[in-house]
């Protein structure tokens, strides 16, 4: 018996690297698989449903269940879609994986609009949509007296958190925000049975591999019978801990690498200064500096 028998997962991202990974491994554990992925280049451009469709077949090849999905998430009626189908076909949902996610790098002087706003729709809006389609189902059940064990798993990103990257600042941005919407539904969603948690994993995939002054690191060759510490398969089993019906833990946010799982908490003091009447200036220059 598998530690997700009965549970139904979307897996957005899902047709390559660590998304792929996820998807593999929650079927293993005995989960019904929604195997989401439009099927775009690292920039987001273009579709392809070989990928979603290549993972489903491994998975029904290995005596699994699952369906392909080429929905874009990060449209409001994409997301709702997907959520659906996972209802249709399965019966219902407990699992929610998004990592999709692409880049479009460039420094800040030189970054143009839609650079900015493509990594933003699909890697912000693409995690907030199928969230709001998952909630409003998992809201009804709980409404309707019917009993709620969910959870949400977020991808962030070493970028934007504990490891800023120079030329990624709407990766960043967009990464750090989903950390912060993570905790946001944790926070909301409690009260209808759902948790949500959020993983900054490094590993290599056809995006950190295409990463400048990243790349090398990643491309590095492993010897043969050595421990592979950024294949991207050692991402997943968090992902399925998470997804576990017996897990309790909401609100956490962990960076995953590895054979590392570090959990870190956001914004938090380091030093506090105080006055008792009006801040003056002269004043702030010489206790901040």
């Amino acid at each position: 018996m598998g530690t997700l028998d009965g549970r139904v997962a979307i897996v957005t991202g899902a047709g390559r690297g660590i998304g792929r990974e996820h998807a593999l491994l929650l079927a293993r554990e005995g989960a019904k698989v929604v195997v989401n992925d439009l099927g775009g280049a690292n920039d987001g451009s273009g579709s392809d449903a070989g990928p979603a469709q290549a993972v489903v077949d491994e998975i029904l090849a290995a005596g699994g269940d699952a369906v392909a999905n080429t929905d874009d998430v990060a449209t409001w009626g994409g997301a709702e879609n997907l959520v659906q189908q996972a209802i249709t076909v399965f019966d219902g949902l407990d699992i929610l994986v998004n990592n999709a996610g692409i880049l479009r790098d460039a420094f800040i002087p030189a970054m143009e609009e839609h650079q900015w706003d493509a990594v933003l729709a699909v890697v912000l809006k693409g995690t907030a949509a199928p969230i709001h389609h998952a909630a409003a189902y998992w809201k009804e059940q709980s409404k309707a007296g019917k009993p709620v064990a969910a959870s949400i798993i977020n991808t962030a990103s070493a970028s934007g958190t504990f490891m800023p990257n120079a030329g990624q600042a709407n990766y960043g941005a967009a990464k750090a925000a989903v950390a912060a919407l993570t905790l946001v539904a944790a926070d909301e969603l409690d009260r209808y049975g759902v948790r949500a948690n959020v993983i900054a994993p490094i590993a290599r995939t056809r995006l950190t591999l295409a990463t400048p002054g990243m790349g090398a690191m990643f491309a590095a060759e492993v010897e043969e019978g050595e421990f592979d510490a950024f294949a991207p398969s050692n991402i997943s089993p968090i992902v399925a801990r998470l997804a576990a019906e017996d897990c309790k833990l909401t609100g956490k946010f962990f960076g995953v690498q590895g054979g590392v799982i570090q959990e870190f908490q956001g914004w938090h003091e380091v030093s506090c200064i105080e006055s008792e009447g009006p801040w003056e200036i002269a004043d702030l220059a010489d206790r901040l500096g």
